[in-house]
């Protein structure tokens, strides 16, 4: 292990602050939604085709996967940034606000973006590697069901662009600006959704005996539902069971044929994972039959547990600590958050990466959100000097 000049360091990319931050603006002041990428990923391939790249537009959408090797290595290593935005109205009041009404970077995928930019413009000059680097660009992290990641793969990106490890990165509102955080194992968790229509027979409120009401059916599911994790859950693992939407009926003096509620369903296991599925659908017909009422589930599996392997998890810690020091370089606690770089790692090994946004950050999906371009110089050296460990010439 290194830990001279011959790598990547936080002085190389001292006089590419500014550009660097220019460009993180410029995205940020022209956001585009999921599958809406279009100008993002012509500006990102344009950049990426200027420095030598083998560059490919549109893969699973507006994806750009772009491509340079070195040397005689058969070795590969892929680095991923998401660039899509949200639909909310940005109250920053920053000079580099949102230009387009409604839409913003509320999570920060300009910052990623840019940083991965930053290392390929440096990685594409020096050439310090023995190998092949593949760069993804994703769009529509944010699409939940119809992600990039899963588009990017059923285009054949694993087939058509080949390497050997993965890895990404996310800001991380409350740490320090520049501080890195990994967490070897389980990081993110996988995220299912379930949707409930429990059917009763409706009525004139005032004869509720000559009804079956689905409203209070599902207001009892609701309350059951608590059970599966306080209950038939291991209480060493960690799981989340949250109701965030139940409707039913138009009048008050009537009782609905129907009612309606969805889940989110949050665990870090599959093991775990399995036995919220079986517990929540049993639990919502045992009381649907106890009511006389009948219920339909949609039971959507979301994306997968984020989960760093130990050989990458453990060459990203070395690099960083090699880069910011030790003292910068930290243990991330579980996020029950979730994120289809999880597709990637279903099939690669490899490593998501916190980089630290502000102690004093606003929140990820806030009105209020901006990525701190004091860290995009360290993402940027991070990426870079992690390629160029990852390729070294006498790597086996």
């Amino acid at each position: 292990m290194l830990h001279d000049n011959t790598k990547a360091r936080l002085a190389d990319f001292d006089d590419r602050k500014e550009e660097l931050t220019a460009i993180r603006h410029y995205l940020h002041q022209n956001p585009e939604l999921s599958h809406k990428e279009e100008k993002t990923a012509r500006f990102v391939a344009d950049k990426l085709k200027s420095w030598g790249y083998d560059v490919t537009e549109n893969v699973g959408g507006y994806g750009v996967v772009a491509v340079l090797s070195n040397g005689t290595s058969k070795r590969g290593i892929a680095i991923r940034a998401d660039m899509d935005a949200l639909p909310i109205r940005e109250e920053t009041g920053l000079d580099h606000a949102s230009a387009n009404d409604g839409v913003m970077h509320a999570c920060g995928h300009d910052g990623h973006t840019t940083i991965l930019l930053g290392a390929a413009e440096y990685l594409a000059r020096t050439r310090r590697f023995d190998g092949t680097l593949t760069l993804i660009f994703q769009p529509a992290e944010e699409a939940g069901t119809t992600s990039g990641a899963q588009k990017m793969i059923e285009d054949g990106l694993l087939e058509r662009f080949p390497f050997d490890m993965i890895f990404g990165l996310h800001n991380h509102p409350g740490a320090p600006e520049g501080q890195i955080l990994l967490r070897e194992g389980p990081l993110m968790a996988a995220a299912d959704t379930v949707e409930v229509l429990v059917k009763g027979r409706g009525g004139h409120a005032s004869r509720p005996h000559l009804t079956v009401d689905p409203l209070v059916t599902a207001c009892h599911m609701v309350v059951a539902l608590q059970m599966v994790v306080s209950r038939f859950t291991d209480p060493t693992q960690t799981a989340v069971v949250t109701v965030g939407t139940i409707h039913a009926g138009e009048a008050v003096n009537v009782i609905p044929e129907t009612a309606r509620f969805a889940i989110t369903v949050r665990s870090f296991d599959e093991d775990v994972r399995a036995n919220l599925e079986t517990r929540i659908r049993q639990m919502i017909a045992s009381v649907a039959a106890g009511h006389g009422a009948v219920a339909e589930v949609d039971y959507q599996r979301g994306h997968p547990v984020v989960f760093n392997a130990a050989e990458p998890t453990a060459l990203a810690r070395s690099v960083a600590e090699e880069l910011v020091g030790e003292d910068n370089v930290g243990t991330c606690n579980l996020i029950p958050g979730s994120e289809d770089f999880s597709h990637y790692l279903e099939f690669r090994p490899g490593c998501f990466v916190r980089l630290g946004n502000g102690v004093d950050s606003a929140v990820l999906h806030s009105s209020k959100f901006d990525f701190a371009d004091e860290s995009l110089t360290v993402g940027a050296a991070l990426w870079a000097r992690l390629a160029e460990r990852f390729l070294e010439e006498d790597a086996g």
